[in-house]
């Protein structure tokens, strides 16, 4: 009896602990699948976020080797070749696909380029670049902005010491390559290229005490108190703007305006070609006057809203008479001369500019007797400079080899008036200035404005190896203007508004020269398939 039930107790055993087993092998397979399942997902995540690194890191690799290529030639957006003759309207010339190697020497993926230049002669473009990995249908996509700073990248760039008082404003980036004292608000960085300098007399110092490169008067508190503004965006020592640069640019400038029509083309590509004196004009060369060189011959170029040029001889400038037309002895060469494909017209003599009444479009027009080491030449704003349009479309470049000058006789002589200027100029080896005395009687000063609506408004960049200024001051001298006001005479404008277009900052006129190398200017990642 008692092994029965033994046997019976067996049995009953054994019938639970069968569906147990199998239970339990039934619910490891399942959490063994879903495992299996984690890990393969996970491998498969793993893996495709490794192959989206290496493509964001092909695509990095694509935009740094166009910043390499624009640094060696920053003309050319094709990648060194021929087409497309048409861009893409969106994305520019391309698509450009190149093989990108490890650091092994190992093919393991590609970069596709697309390269959209800014237009109208800057040097800057927007890269696309696109990065896949061999095998791998992930694309990870970057576009930057590449382009080198220019002289244009400053409300005022200055060769030598500068002072504003308080009752100036600094507007836009200001950098000097001496000192600046700065007792007037300013609204962006101010820079210099030394940590401490002696300005003169004359520039708010005393000629023997060393001052910061910026500083201000602790005795100035209006409209800014010096010994509590903000003085973070004041930067010094920086590297100094090489000024010695201009003349290669204005050689650069003249080999692209040879080489934009048939009939110069051919003086473009010699060693010398900087030394060459074409006789055949051009819209975009117009040869020196004569051999012989003088102040007040050259040429006027009147600015047209058709985006076109008419070109005149200057036969002679008498300053003391107003306005243009009457100081100018003038003869018609040429009108609507269409702006030279390259934006660029050279000028191989002095220039004087004016719009008519206002300019569409992007030119810069450059002035300089290369061929001579003797003969600097200059260009004179001869009345109103307008943009159609102050949004960037429209750029009025004047780089000269000498000064910039402002006429005795390109504002109003009499009655109420805004005269405006918009424009960058650069005067390569001389001042961006009202005159102080008349070019035809050096002994008698210059007119001078002093009433409240008598104005001159300037928008743009100036650039000046030497002094900048728009009026003078002192005792009673020729046209000089007494202002009760501040007890001064003055010549030239004394109520101004100086203005930096922030358009010149990435997009400067046709060939503006540059300050620096090439750089990446801006960066992001796009999230979007071209």
């Amino acid at each position: 009896m008692m092994t029965k039930r033994f046997a019976h107790s067996k049995q009953t055993g054994g019938g639970f602990i069968l569906p147990g087993v199998l239970a339990f092998i039934i619910a490891m397979t399942i959490v063994g699948g879903a495992i299996l399942t984690v890990v393969l997902d996970n491998f498969f995540v793993v893996g495709n976020n490794a192959q989206s690194q290496e493509a964001f890191n092909i695509a990095e690799a694509g935009i740094n080797y166009y910043l390499w290529h624009m640094a060696y030639n920053g003309t050319d957006f094709k990648d060194g070749q021929s087409t497309p003759t048409t861009p893409n309207p969106t994305l520019g010339y391309g698509p450009y696909v190149l093989q990108y190697k490890n650091i092994n020497n190992v093919d393991i993926g590609t970069y596709t380029l697309w390269i959209n230049p800014q237009g109208g002669g800057s040097t800057i473009a927007t890269v696309r670049s696109i990065g896949q990995v061999n095998g791998s249908p992930i694309t990870r996509t970057i576009q930057a902005q590449i382009g080198a700073a220019s002289f244009a990248s400053y409300g005022l760039v200055s060769n030598t010491a500068a002072w504003f008082g308080n009752d100036e404003s600094a507007d836009g980036p200001v950098f000097d390559n001496q000192g600046i004292r700065m007792d007037g608000p300013s609204d962006d960085v101010v820079e210099s290229a030394n940590a401490a300098y002696v300005p003169s007399t004359q520039l708010g110092g005393n000629g023997t005490t060393s001052e910061p490169g910026v500083w201000c008067s602790s005795t100035v508190t209006s409209p800014v108190n010096c010994n509590t503004r903000n003085k973070t965006d004041w930067l010094y020592p920086q590297t100094s703007v090489d000024f010695g640069a201009v003349s290669t640019s204005l050689c650069s400038m003249k080999k692209t305006a040879l080489a934009n029509y048939t009939s110069t083309s051919n003086y473009a590509t010699m060693s010398n070609a900087c030394s060459q004196l074409p006789a055949t004009r051009t819209n975009a060369y117009i040869p020196e006057r004569s051999t012989s060189f003088s102040d007040s011959v050259g040429y006027l170029i009147q600015l047209n809203p058709s985006g076109t040029y008419n070109l005149y001889d200057v036969n002679a400038d008498n300053d003391q008479l107003t306005p243009y037309t009457s100081a100018l002895s003038l003869q018609s060469v040429a009108t609507g001369l269409a702006i030279p494909s390259s934006g660029v017209i050279f000028v191989e003599d002095n220039a004087w500019v004016i719009t008519n009444p206002t300019f569409t479009g992007r030119v810069t027009i450059a002035s300089g007797r290369l061929a001579s080491t003797s003969q600097t030449t200059n260009i004179t704003i001869a009345g109103n400079v307008l943009y159609g349009a102050k949004n960037g479309t429209d750029a009025i470049g004047m780089v000269s080899q000498g000064n910039v000058y402002i006429a005795p006789y390109a504002p109003p002589a009499t009655g109420s008036f805004n005269f405006e200027v918009d424009g960058a100029l650069l005067a390569g080896n001389g001042s961006v200035t009202y005159p102080y005395t008349y070019q035809s009687n050096t002994n008698l000063c210059t007119r001078g404005w002093t009433s409240p609506n008598q104005t001159l408004t300037f928008y743009g960049s100036v650039a000046s190896n030497s002094t900048w200024t728009w009026n003078w001051q002192g005792s009673a001298c020729g046209g000089m203007v007494y202002d009760p006001t501040s007890g001064y005479y003055f010549a030239g404008i004394e109520n101004t508004s100086t203005d930096y277009d922030y358009n010149l900052l990435y997009a400067p006129p046709p060939s503006y020269p540059l300050t620096t190398g090439y750089n990446i200017l801006s960066w992001r990642e796009v999230l979007t398939k071209p």
